[in-house]
């Protein structure tokens, strides 16, 4: 399918989105593409798996390090909530001495102030982390985490789910049936979450389907996913030495994403990697959704990766390409 022309399969994976799509928002899911007004919040940057694909990271004894405070979190969380948004995406390295009452009391902090916002946070990789460090059961994890406040689970670390792939990337980190082992535990507790793909380094177009299978294996099983995201590597400041991918592999691998996985219903533009441009052209291979304005986002900048939209922007490129742009929520209901 790879070989295909890029406009075949565009056509293809935009006809599995209109069937995807057609009996949402009272019929009129293939007039509408979506958007979300959050913000990607990293506690901290402190990460003892050193993925070498990774320029955020730091050491406890780096300059830059930091572990955010309760001030600095409110004051992002009141700029979200002043330009109209509705989530947070909490993430951050995997810190070697953060306790569970740490992230317990953040989470709880976060309810009680802004009981109106999504907490979308933690990786499956930082679970998998949370309990090597707690000596918990991921499950009881899950629970308390939930009950402190956790709304959603981002499919944050997962890359591609060959594990001779993740040992050359990410040798420390979380291997394929650990995160699918999260979002397996999440999604019978009750979670929505996402899931993704971060491609064009050292994978073979195998790898990448034997990861949209095995994602459409866990959509089969639990159904917790509510959209896939899949973006390409960026190189600057990283260890990793691989050639990077443009925006024609890009378009092609999304678009046999959206062919591939008939059982979700929605997939999201990366305009963040490729830039709103391709973003907007995406939503004519199998997306439905541009994803979020990203108020912040400091971990693919680190990386390279410097574009940022406005909610004006947003919506501009979705009535040019003559769709209806609406503001939804995590869970892709429309908000405004």
């Amino acid at each position: 399918m790879f070989d295909w022309p890029l406009e075949e399969l565009g056509c293809l994976a935009n006809r599995r989105r209109e069937l995807a799509k057609a009996a949402d928002f009272d019929g009129r899911g293939n007039e509408i593409v979506t958007y979300i007004v959050d913000r990607n919040i990293n506690y901290t940057n402190i990460c003892n798996v050193y993925c070498k694909f990774c320029a955020f990271y730091r050491v406890e004894k780096d300059a830059d390090a930091y572990v955010i405070s309760l001030e600095e979190l409110d004051r992002k969380v009141e700029e979200t909530l002043a330009q109209g948004g509705t989530q947070i995406l909490l993430q951050g390295g995997h810190h070697p001495k953060l306790t569970l009452a740490w992230y317990l009391d953040l989470l709880s902090h976060l309810k009680a102030k802004y009981p109106q916002l999504n907490v979308h946070g933690f990786s499956p990789s930082e679970f998998v982390h949370f309990q090597e460090v707690f000596q918990l059961p991921l499950g009881e994890i899950l629970a308390q985490f939930r009950a402190a406040g956790l709304g959603s689970i981002p499919g944050g670390g997962g890359e591609i789910l060959v594990d001779r792939v993740r040992q050359r990337i990410s040798p420390l980190k979380a291997k394929s049936d650990d995160w699918l082992g999260v979002m397996d535990s999440a999604h019978r507790l009750g979670f929505k979450t996402t899931a993704t793909m971060m491609f064009g380094h050292v994978e073979t177009l195998e790898d990448r389907i034997e990861h949209l299978d095995r994602v459409r294996a866990q959509q089969d099983k639990t159904g917790g996913f509510t959209a896939f995201i899949a973006w390409t590597f960026q190189s600057e400041n990283t260890r990793l030495k691989a050639p990077t991918v443009g925006a024609h592999d890009y378009l092609k691998t999304q678009a046999m994403s959206r062919i591939y996985l008939d059982n979700f219903r929605n997939v999201q533009s990366s305009w963040v990697t490729q830039g709103p441009a391709i973003g907007q052209i995406a939503l004519k291979y199998g997306a439905n959704d541009l994803g979020s304005i990203m108020i912040e986002e400091n971990v693919v900048a680190q990386a390279g990766a410097s574009y940022r939209m406005s909610v004006a922007d947003m919506r501009r490129l979705i009535q040019d390409l003559g769709y209806e742009p609406r503001q939804r929520d995590n869970e892709y209901h429309l908000v405004a």
